[in-house]
């Protein structure tokens, strides 16, 4: 606030020498009074004003920090959505490989028709297939 000359009970108590041709002393006394009430009002105004001021300032900086964080959060969002779209297909692929492997493991041994076959595919070389598509 302004550093002011007169406060309100400076002009209330001022006193004015009173000389041969003066002002009326009740006119200038009536003005002095208006004046005084103007004062008041103006300066219940500056400090409502001032009070508002800190508050709208508050809320915009509480505001700003919001947005901040809001923008954080959408430039994370991508990412995570991303990250979850790759967990899912990556657990897909699993699950598919456990389901599709038991399948595999449960279908019964085809007998043998000849003994070539016996002695070229046996069942570990089975196992190690099964295995081998586990792991893909």
């Amino acid at each position: 606030m302004a550093n002011l000359i007169y406060s309100p009970k400076d002009i209330l108590q001022q006193e004015f020498k009173t000389k041969m041709r003066g002002y009326d002393p009740v006119e200038v006394d009536e003005f002095l009074d208006n004046i005084i009430k103007d004062y008041e009002n103006y300066n219940k105004e500056i400090l409502a004003l001032q009070e508002e001021n800190d508050r709208l300032n508050a809320k915009v900086d509480q505001l700003s920090k919001n947005q901040a964080v809001a923008s954080r959060v959408q430039q994370e969002a991508p990412k995570s959505q991303t990250v979850t779209n790759f967990d899912i297909l990556k657990r897909l692929s699993n699950l598919e490989k456990e389901v599709f492997g038991k399948k595999l493991d449960r279908e019964p041994e085809p007998t043998t028709r000849s003994s070539s076959y016996s002695s070229n595919y046996t069942n570990a070389d089975l196992e190690d297939d099964n295995e081998k598509t586990r792991q893909f």
